[in-house]
């Protein structure tokens, strides 16, 4: 009987974990999950007209450079924090002495006609670039100039640099062109060639045909290349529409003949905000608004004075330039190397707008409001000076701001406005100003280099214009352009960006914004920090409008009776 009771005992254990389990199963549901698919045809507005389908010939067009950048490849390409990354070369390798580069061609990269792209490809690009013919400006053609290039084989090819130049990958994002298709063109002619028209690349897309109306091209078509050595882009057509301004894109967008504007301008900003099915994404360009002070002025005693240029800083409203009179459409800015870049420190000091900061600043180093004036002096020197800017209406705008605001910390300055190409050459370039409001760009150089405006040895006949001479951040410079590792860099270039917070040899100001909008049914639009506008269409290859349904199963709780 106990061996019996045993048993029953064992079977109603066994009985009560079974029904438990069952009780804790749960139905599983079926549900469908949207995944990107090929297909679909993407119209943008683009701002501008078509000149030459040509990488040798766009370097003053953006327009072209937009359609260029998904028709050609290049061998690098750079994400969104600088960093560069394969492109048609799968592969790179340096020197340990930082002079030669090799570099290995996609054995699956193919021009659009089919045939195979090789290193002759490059290097006969190469040449194009060094040549008469290319618009390439003088610099980059005499940098090219001074490299040697070794043939390896079809796939493979060699740099000799003359000397170590960290940022020497910049330029390697030339679009190349093929050999087989231009090499019997006098480079003197390429501007007049069909190719120009027709071209054919190796990128994501290529050429289809021309729009057209009343004898003028009105857009350009761009089918998917299926052959690409990636992965082929999800929308299978993309179309160009030009028009003369974004007004009048907005208004093709709203008549629903795109889904895409290239630009979104503060004239149409605001409206576009308010349209619900426009999405706008906005990314920082590659360029910055500051006040260059000429330190090497010897009649300007006190701009030599690192804490009188920190109260001209703490003395400016930016906050105020950037929502009032660039419409939002700009960054307060903290220092020389561009936010998002692998390079920028993010613990930089920043500066907050503090008159009264700014003032005590002042009276600590001596100036003071004599009787009866409005104008701080010290040794009978006043805290006045010219602020030379550009003439047109938002850069007026800003030095009638920084008149106001430097007014009320007891400092004078007088306006002078002249053209844009009056200021670099008549009073930057030979050094002939007080103080003046410009704009550095570093468009197309992703690379964050900036010993061009900031090294002792720019400070007579370079770009060096504040004539900062600072021997420490010199040498942080220098060090930085000549070493291959990313991570030494990085800590250079934050030495460097400390020293400059702490002498402040010019007042950084804004970085500008660039606006563009894509309609809500496009997805997998990204947006990231631009070192050039057609660095929008970057990562086209994951937009899609297309989607298919895939299959997962998901365990559905249920609940109690």
């Amino acid at each position: 009987m106990k061996r019996l009771r045993w048993q029953i005992l064992v079977v109603s254990v066994t009985l009560v974990i079974v029904a438990l389990l069952l009780l804790s199963q749960q139905p599983v549901s079926v549900i469908t999950l949207p995944e990107a698919a090929p297909g679909g045809i993407y119209t943008e507005a683009l701002i501008g007209s078509v000149g030459r389908l040509n990488p040798m010939l766009d370097w003053n067009n953006p327009a072209d450079r937009d359609i260029n950048r998904l028709i050609f490849s290049s061998l690098v390409k750079f994400d969104s924090r600088g960093l560069p990354q394969p492109d048609l070369a799968e592969s790179w390798g340096t020197s340990s002495d930082g002079m030669l580069y090799n570099f290995s061609i996609r054995s699956n990269a193919v021009w659009h006609d089919g045939q195979p792209v090789t290193s002759d490809d490059v290097i006969f690009t190469i040449e194009l670039i060094k040549s008469s013919g290319s618009l390439f400006p003088q610099d980059i053609k005499d940098l090219w100039s001074q490299i040697e290039i070794k043939r390896l084989d079809d796939k493979t090819f060699q740099f000799k640099l003359p000397e170590p130049f960290a940022p020497f990958l910049d330029y390697a994002t030339f679009g190349v062109l093929p050999k087989h298709l231009l090499e019997s063109v006098p480079a003197d002619q390429l501007a007049s060639v069909e190719f120009n028209l027709n071209p054919i690349g190796s990128g994501p897309y290529k050429f289809d045909r021309l729009l057209t109306s009343g004898g003028q091209i009105t857009g350009v078509a761009l089918a998917a290349n299926e052959n690409f050595y990636t992965r082929p882009p999800f929308i299978e057509q993309v179309v160009f529409r030009f028009y003369p301004n974004s007004a009048t894109a907005f208004d093709a967008y709203q008549r629903g003949e795109v889904l895409g504007i290239s630009q979104l301008t503060n004239d149409v900003l605001d409206e576009a905000l308010r349209e619900p099915s426009l999405s706008a994404y906005t990314s920082r360009l590659p360029q910055m608004g500051l006040v260059f002070l000429n330190l090497n002025d010897p009649s300007l005693s006190f701009l030599q004075s690192e804490k009188v240029r920190r109260a001209l800083l703490l003395g400016l409203n930016r906050e105020i330039i950037v929502s009032h009179i660039l419409k939002g459409q700009a960054i307060v800015a903290d220092g020389p190397i561009l936010p998002g870049s692998w390079a920028y420190y993010e613990e930089i000091e920043q500066f907050d707008y503090d008159p009264d900061a700014a003032m005590q600043l002042l009276k600590n180093e001596g100036y003071t409001l004599p009787a009866g004036s409005d104008v701080r002096a010290k040794d009978g020197q006043s805290l006045t000076f010219t602020l030379v800017h550009p003439d047109d209406e938002i850069h007026t705008q800003i030095a009638q701001a920084i008149q106001s605001d430097w007014a009320l910390i007891g400092v004078q300055i007088q306006l002078q406005p002249v053209t844009y190409d009056s200021l670099v050459s008549d009073y930057l370039v030979p050094r002939n100003y007080q103080a003046a409001l410009a704009d550095l760009n570093t468009s197309r150089t992703p690379d964050p280099d900036p010993y061009l405006f900031w090294h002792q040895s720019e400070a007579t006949g370079g770009q060096n214009y504040s004539q900062w001479d600072n021997r420490a951040a010199s040498e942080f410079l220098e060090t930085a352009r000549i070493s291959a590792d990313f991570a030494e860099r990085a800590r250079l270039y934050r030495n460097f960006q400390v020293i400059f917070t702490k002498d402040m040899p010019s007042l950084p100001l804004y970085y500008p914004v660039y606006s563009y909008g894509v309609d809500v049914q496009v997805q997998g639009v990204q947006v990231a920090p631009m070192y050039d506008t057609s660095d929008r269409l970057a990562l086209i290859n994951e937009w899609y409008l297309i989607t298919r349904r895939t299959l997962e199963q998901t365990p559905v709780p249920t609940s109690a009776p």
